[in-house]
């Protein structure tokens, strides 16, 4: 038998009542706000909180007070809005509010209930989409606008996992402030490796990135570019379809180099230091071509399409052009790089994103996504754009108006 506490509407809160006590738990407190949950939790004994998935009963502070008590958290969820929500909070595991009782009761006992993601193969019908993020070499931002497209995904309640394949040394774990002694992917792709990469595995080698509307989880990147060779284009594609089966979307971190080198190397059967950039802009279904928007760098981007068209042939690209300002183009320089990418490269269509130094200086120096510390940056809107527009969008509204719908009835909650 569990003490039970409940945080949901009355009417949820009656059903849950009669089966909890049908199945011999205790039900000690019973109420609809998160506040009076977390001053049950800290004076009371209880052993289970059961907490509907909305923001006005779930929260950070809900499921913090559950950790430092201890008390076993049962989260339950009413369609996908409040199922991303939960997962936004660090719930993945949350159970759907509708199911039956034989569905949730073992929860409250202890036994740990399958997350959605987990059931069906991978690479079955319910997969997610993976994005690539790549970029030629001089360093164009390509760590800076992972980031910030992970963040803003997140931001749109889906679930994120940001991860850092960069063969070449990654750099995510340092721009986020979080600890890189032990690499993620390569852990990851070390289990992917024996056959023993499942997603209870996957939430233990990454890291989570908390944000209030923008928390995803991360993948740290080797450290050292010595470790290359951990890095295999088997176990990349591995690591990425078990992603498709975890998360809503992957977005990865991706080296610069597309050489393929097996025509110079006399061992056919040795790693390929690209292999792993190769391998994840094969698997990716949307790749991300960023390029600097100076005389360097826009022709390093434009000399590189062809070579990411071979590599990523069934992948749908995005153009973005970062830091674009006067200084580095002329007068106009959104127009000047825009007529550039359309006469040299035939692009049409790009994000430009302006160059924004203090906000990007402000998000490496606090360890935070670009969302959090300049949400008024410039630059993070016309990334929010790019994601809002191409990478993605909300489905289209139903238009007209519906003849003879039934309105429904306003319901007065007890007092």
């Amino acid at each position: 038998m569990s003490a039970v506490a409940l945080c949901m509407d009355p009417r949820l809160q009656e059903r849950v009542t009669l089966e909890a006590t049908a199945s011999g738990h205790l039900v000690t407190v019973r109420t609809s706000s998160g506040r009076e949950l977390l001053e049950a939790i800290a004076v009371r004994q209880v052993d289970v909180a059961v907490v509907a998935a909305t923001r006005g009963r779930l929260s950070a502070e809900v499921v913090s007070a559950c950790d430092r008590a201890g008390v076993r958290l049962v989260v339950l969820a009413m369609g996908e809005a409040e199922r991303r929500h939960a997962l936004a909070l660090g719930v993945y595991d949350a159970l759907d509010a509708t199911a039956d009782w034989s569905a949730v009761e073992p929860s409250l006992r202890g036994v740990r209930a399958v997350p959605p993601r987990a059931v069906g193969p991978i690479g079955g019908p319910d997969a997610s989409r993976v994005i690539a993020v790549w970029g030629p070499a001089g360093a164009p931002g390509r760590t800076s606008i992972a980031i910030t497209i992970a963040a803003e995904l997140a931001a749109l309640g889906h679930s994120v996992a940001l991860a850092d394949a960069d063969p070449y040394g990654g750099a995510t774990a340092p721009a986020l402030g979080l600890l890189d002694e032990a690499p993620g992917f390569a852990a990851a792709c070390r289990l992917a490796a024996s056959d023993s990469l499942t997603q209870d595995e996957l939430v233990r080698v990454a890291q989570r990135y908390v944000s209030p509307r923008g928390a995803f989880w991360v993948l740290t990147g080797i450290g050292r570019a010595a470790r290359w060779p951990e890095l295999t284009a088997d176990r990349i594609e591995r690591v990425i379809a078990r992603c498709r089966t975890w998360v809503d979307y992957t977005v990865i971190d991706v080296g610069f180099s597309l050489e393929t080198d097996e025509e110079i190397s006399s061992d056919m059967f040795a790693p390929r230091r690209n292999g792993a950039t190769l391998a994840a802009l094969r698997c990716a279904d949307d790749v991300v071509a960023v390029g600097l928007a100076d005389p360097v760098g826009l022709s390093r981007l434009l000399r590189s399409t062809g070579d990411l068209a071979d590599a990523a042939p069934d992948s749908t690209r995005h153009v973005v052009v970062n830091r674009v300002r006067a200084s580095a183009v002329g007068p106009n320089p959104f127009a000047q790089v825009a007529r550039t990418l359309l006469r040299f490269g035939g692009i049409a269509a790009a994000a430009l994103v302006p160059d924004d130094p203090a906000g990007f200086d402000l998000a490496v120096l606090t360890g935070r996504t670009l969302r959090d510390a300049a949400p008024k940056s410039p630059a993070r809107a016309a990334v929010r754009r790019l994601v809002e527009r191409e990478l993605a969008p909300a489905p289209e509204p139903v238009r007209g108006r519906r003849r003879h719908a039934a309105r429904p009835l306003p319901v007065s909650e007890p007092a």
